[in-house]
């Protein structure tokens, strides 16, 4: 009986086992890695209008779904946010325009649209949400409601995509493509919408702070005829007001060799502590790696490279403000992704304040034992902040939030507003 008992446990733990091994084998396939990394086949709001935003929780016409062309021909389901105290001051107008959804051109002639556009002191969030779901999932309603919670003006406004393959957005995801998305959603802010960068700031959850870091490394690196941002080849690199990322993640590989099921379960954990040269083959079988770590470094290292040149060259107006205010936040009790990532961020984005473009990673590591001094202070919840002559880095680690939740908590509310503060906007 103990014999049997011991070979039917056997059998059990072999298929366990070979069932791991077969999981582990089909990630290296790339339409399962989209699948894992982008969750996009999940929508999450299943029989729910998402051209109808009052289903969550908004007032009538306080959202104006429209879409949004790119560059490589998708079609992206976009929403504009009205922050209520704005609403409230042309609420019989707005309640009197018709509802639903506006195709291209037909956004310009909303009364919302003029409202951001024709302000000189509107601010705009671009946000750029996590993977899995559409723009009215889980807590990203209450999310861009408090994208303007703490502006004692009411003129925080917030643009909102569906990435191409998710939502009513054609197409399928990829890293190339993510990135076009958020370049037509800030083409559409800055040309379309006429509001300057120093007015806007970027927003990124999870995923999307992979998105938001690939969007300011573009802005401040690429050539015109990649980011269509830029209308000549001597214009200057583009910097916004700031960034806030919540819950961000380093790179894909480093997720994957991270990431618990429910904060318990190691997927890959196993794999990458007992067969490290197995780990190797995997992460080189990932096509979308979103080096989100290296990207922010090299967008602070271009930012205060640029800083030297104005000042060698003595533009003071041109350097008056800021080039960067980015913020990162993250829940010690995230369960999806461990709170080590902000931390591993933040040091490497300090050491980028002194270092140079041309310095190599060796070179960082000289200023690594200060940036984790910094950070070790995090552990009790309070903000860390960190001025580089170019700008500011801020992070908070609170206690408690989740990975979800954490979206529409006020740290993230004054997050906003102090980068618009930066510059040099009231909020």
């Amino acid at each position: 009986m103990l014999l049997r008992t011991l070979q039917c446990a056997g059998v059990a733990v072999g298929a366990a086992l070979g069932l791991y091994l077969a999981f582990v084998a089909l990630l290296a396939v790339p339409a399962l890695q989209d699948q894992v990394i982008y969750l996009h086949s999940v929508s999450l709001t299943w029989f729910r209008d998402l051209n109808a935003p009052e289903q969550f929780g908004f007032l009538p016409n306080q959202v104006t779904p429209f879409t949004l062309d790119t560059a490589d021909g998708e079609r992206l389901h976009a929403w504009h946010v009205l922050p209520p105290g704005l609403y409230h001051e042309h609420e019989a107008q707005l309640c009197a325009e018709p509802a639903g959804l506006a195709n291209g051109s037909e956004i310009a002639r909303r009364l919302a649209f003029r409202l951001l556009r024709d302000d000189p002191d509107s601010l705009l969030v671009l946000y750029l949400h996590g993977a899995g779901g559409t723009l009215g999932s889980g807590w990203r309603p209450a999310s861009y409601r408090a994208m303007s919670a703490a502006s004692p003006r009411n003129n925080i406004h917030t643009l909102a995509i569906d990435y191409r393959g998710f939502g009513a957005s054609t197409g399928r995801p990829s890293e190339a493509g993510l990135l076009a998305d958020a370049l037509a959603l800030a083409r559409f802010a800055m040309h379309d919408a006429g509001i300057p960068p120093d007015r806007i700031v970027v927003f990124g959850h999870s995923l999307g702070t992979a998105v938001a870091t690939a969007l300011v490394h573009r802005l401040a690196h690429a050539a015109p005829s990649l980011s269509q941002t830029r209308e000549r080849d001597d214009e200057p690199p583009i910097f916004l007001a700031g960034m806030v990322l919540v819950a961000p993640f380093t790179s894909v590989e480093q997720l994957t060799a991270t990431y618990r099921l429910a904060g318990v379960v190691p997927l890959l954990g196993p794999v990458a502590y007992y067969f490290p040269r197995a780990m190797v083959f995997l992460h080189s079988c990932i096509h979308d790696k979103w080096p989100s770590t290296e990207r922010l470094a090299q967008f602070i290292r271009a930012a205060e490279t640029q800083h030297r040149q104005q000042q060698l060259q003595r533009e003071t107006k041109a350097s008056s403000r800021p080039q960067y205010h980015v913020t990162i936040i993250h829940a010690q009790d995230d369960y999806d992704i461990p709170w080590t990532h902000a931390a591993s961020m933040f040091r490497h984005a300090v050491n980028a304040t002194t270092s140079r473009d041309d310095e190599t990673t060796s070179r960082d590591d000289e200023h690594d034992d200060t940036a984790r001094g910094e950070f070790d202070e995090f552990r009790s919840g309070d903000a860390v902040e960190w001025r580089a002559p170019a700008g500011v880095l801020r992070a908070v680690v609170p206690r408690f939030g989740l990975h979800d939740r954490i979206m529409a908590y006020p740290v993230v509310s004054l997050a906003v507003l102090r980068a618009f503060e930066s510059a040099g906007n009231g909020g």
